[in-house]
């Protein structure tokens, strides 16, 4: 926009200087017709002589000749070639008498009785290097006015980025469960600063709400807990008590299921724990391939009694912050889901390797794997997949794995192992 108002500025310049010059020339000729009509070519060529004797002819650029072309008067030398004498403004390049270079003139021809010809007009170099010094002006002030705009969007784009930065890492940081951070706010009323307020409070309902929840789900699981296991002891009792195989069968059934609900009570209480954030501070500095293998060497003879084939790769001196027992439960969490749901593999692979200054941490199996379109529903708490509800289990075995991965500031993907189902933890540094 600068650029084009400078344009304009710059052609209304030269239009302006070059008109003035035309007028000059138009008034000087009307000066010469009238004195023609009246005196006739005598008395021209005395006012022509006058006038290149007065400090206007020194721009100055006339020419009279009669009906056979031949000069009668002026300082010209002849009739310009091709020049027709029709009254219409024109600027060419003349030589004057005297002078050894051409120059730009503003002209006006016209054609007298019995066949005369009057040329009337002026030098325009002056003019012309005047609307080139306004030119050459105007560029080094589109050049200065561009430096500054732009240097004015790298500083404002500056600021905003600044500003879209803190309001993206705040996001992010409450994203990966860090709901006490807020927006940056400096008070000063400005567009940014309403919106960190705006989000701020957005943020503190959040957070009550959430802590709400989490205390009204880690009471209800702790208060539930005392119950069932009062309940597994009567029926522990109850069957040492029994001689009756029926009642017996039945109590063991009592037995299993009320295990597994103080399993997924145990669950439940340790997920809502770790996505309230407690063990955030436990996060020490720990050997990543010795920590799979004392995973591997607990469940190693689970996996080959289940006829699987458990391997374990990571490099050594690979040490990364991390909450040892919180992570050790979600890997023994997926080697088990392996097991129960990986049927016609024969292999599971635990490794972990350092991408981009994240660990990433895979349990692969290469049995019949989870549809794409049905890995959401698998991280789901309590989720299960319709051809798992006759395999034990809760559906909380994935999402402590995904409370866990939070908690290191990561997250949990679900992917094809072609064939089989690869579960990888990507965990980042506080």
């Amino acid at each position: 926009m600068t650029g084009g108002v400078l344009l304009f500025v710059q052609q209304a310049s030269q239009r302006t200087v070059v008109a003035a010059d035309r007028q000059a020339v138009e008034d000087a000729r009307d000066d010469l017709l009238s004195l023609y009509r009246s005196g006739g070519a005598a008395a021209l060529r005395g006012e022509m002589a006058r006038r290149f004797r007065s400090v206007e002819g020194e721009r100055a650029v006339l020419l009279l000749t009669d009906a056979a072309g031949r000069p009668a008067g002026g300082n010209l030398g002849a009739w310009p070639a091709g020049l027709s004498a029709d009254g219409r403004w024109r600027i060419m390049s003349l030589y004057r008498v005297g002078r050894d270079e051409p120059e730009p003139t503003g002209v006006i021809p016209v054609r007298l009785k019995n066949g005369d010809r009057l040329l009337t007009g002026m030098v325009i170099s002056n003019s012309l290097q005047l609307a080139r010094i306004y030119e050459e002006a105007l560029s080094v002030a589109f050049i200065m006015s561009l430096v500054l705009a732009l240097g004015g969007a790298i500083m404002l784009g500056r600021i905003l980025a600044r500003q879209v930065s803190d309001i993206a890492q705040t996001a992010n940081d409450v994203a990966v469960g860090a709901l006490d951070r807020r927006v940056p706010t400096d008070g000063s009323g400005d567009a940014f600063d309403r919106l960190g307020a705006s989000i701020n409070a957005m943020l503190e309902r959040i957070d009550a709400l959430v802590t709400q929840l989490r205390m009204m789900t880690d009471g209800l699981a702790h208060d539930l807990k005392s119950p069932v296991t009062r309940l597994i002891s009567v029926v522990e009792q109850a069957s040492a008590q029994t001689r009756d195989d029926t009642a017996l069968d039945a109590l063991e059934k009592v037995h299993q299921e009320a295990q597994t609900l103080r399993s997924m009570l145990t669950t439940a209480l340790l997920i809502s724990r770790t996505e309230a954030g407690f063990g955030g501070d436990l996060l020490r500095d720990t050997d990543v391939g010795e920590l799979l293998r004392d995973v591997g060497e607990v469940y190693g003879p689970l996996v080959e009694d289940s006829g699987f084939a458990l391997t374990i790769a990571a490099p050594d001196a690979l040490v990364f912050p991390l909450h040892r027992e919180l992570l050790s439960q979600s890997l023994a969490n997926l080697i088990e889901n392996a097991l129960h749901y990986a049927e016609g593999g024969d292999g599971i692979a635990l490794s972990a390797a350092l991408e981009d200054g994240h660990l990433l941490i895979v349990v692969a199996d290469n049995g019949p794997g989870i549809p794409a379109e049905s890995h959401a529903a698998a991280l789901k708490r309590f989720g299960r997949l319709d051809p798992a509800r006759g395999k034990p289990g809760s559906g909380l075995g994935l999402s402590l794995v995904e409370a866990v991965a939070r908690l290191h500031h990561g997250a949990v993907t679900l992917a094809d192992n072609g064939p089989g189902l690869r579960v990888m933890l990507s965990l980042r540094r506080p």
